[in-house]
C-alpha cells in the first residue's frame, strides 16, 4: 500500500492519499481545492491513477477539490449517504469502496455534522472531524449534535481494536496520528465522561465560526465548483 499524509496550513486540514502500487489506483480523502495541483502531481509522481475522492462530510473550513479532481481525472466522488448531492456515490454504513485491491469501509459517524462518515482501511481509520488527537469536532452547526457525536465515537469508533491507527481530518497542535486505545484513555473530552457530561462540555465551548463557513458550505455542497452553484 502507498500512504501519504498531506497538510493544508491555511485550514489545518489533513488530506490522505492511499494507493495500490500493483494496480496503480489511488484515492484522496478530503482533498483541499488550494492543494489540488500538489496532490495531482504526487499522484503522477507515484505512477498512480486517481479513481476516487472520499469526503468525510460537507466541510465548513475549506473548499473541497473533489469536483475539480473529477473534471481533471474522471475519478468518482464519494460521500456519506447524507453528503453533498453532487457526489457520484453516496455510501451507507458498512458499504465498501474499492481502490485497486484496497478496501475502505464506510462507518457512519454523525454528530459533528449530520452527514459525517469515517473510512476504515485495514489497520487505520480516517475519522474526519468526528475524532481528533485528544479532541473532537464541534457540534454547533450543520445539524451537529453532541449526543449523536458521543454515540458515534463510543459505539462506532471505540468498538475498533485499541491498536487501530486514527488519522484525523485536522490538527491544530502538531499531532499527526493517534490510536483508538490512546483516545479512550487520554482524550480529555471523552475519558471518564458519560454522555451527559460530554453534552454539557460541548455546550460550553462557544467557538468562533469557521472563517470560510459561508463560502465553503455552499461550494462543498456543489463539490467545490462555484459554477454548479450559479447554474443551480
Amino acid at each position: 500500500m502507498i500512504f501519504r499524509q498531506l497538510f493544508d496550513p491555511e485550514s489545518s486540514t489533513y488530506t490522505y492519499l492511499v494507493g495500490d502500487p500493483r494496480l496503480h489506483e489511488a484515492a484522496l480523502i478530503d482533498p483541499v481545492l488550494g492543494q489540488a495541483e500538489r496532490d495531482l502531481a504526487l499522484v503522477r509522481d507515484l505512477d498512480l491513477r486517481l479513481t476516487h475522492t472520499l469526503e468525510t462530510h460537507v466541510h465548513a473550513d475549506h473548499v473541497t477539490a473533489s469536483g475539480l479532481l473529477r473534471e481533471r481525472t474522471g475519478c468518482r466522488a464519494v460521500a456519506g449517504a447524507g453528503g453533498a448531492s453532487c457526489a457520484d456515490v453516496h455510501g451507507h454504513d458498512g458499504d465498501v469502496v474499492r481502490v485497486g485491491a484496497l478496501e475502505l469501509r464506510i462507518l457512519a459517524t454523525p454528530g459533528h455534522t449530520d452527514d459525517s462518515v469515517s473510512y476504515l482501511m485495514a489497520d487505520r481509520v480516517f475519522t474526519g472531524d468526528a475524532l481528533f488527537v485528544r479532541g473532537t469536532g464541534r457540534t454547533d452547526f450543520q445539524n451537529g449534535d453532541a449526543g449523536t457525536l458521543y454515540d458515534s465515537i463510543t459505539r462506532q469508533l471505540f468498538s475498533l481494536p485499541d491498536e487501530t491507527l486514527v488519522y484525523p481530518g485536522h490538527d491544530y497542535r502538531g499531532h499527526t496520528v493517534t490510536t483508538i486505545g490512546e483516545e479512550k484513555r487520554l482524550n480529555p473530552r471523552l475519558a471518564g465522561k458519560n454522555r451527559a457530561a460530554f453534552i454539557a462540555l460541548m455546550g460550553t465551548l462557544h467557538l468562533p465560526a469557521p472563517k470560510q463557513l459561508h463560502i465553503a458550505v455552499p461550494m462543498n455542497r456543489a463539490c467545490g465548483r462555484a459554477a454548479a452553484i450559479t447554474q443551480g
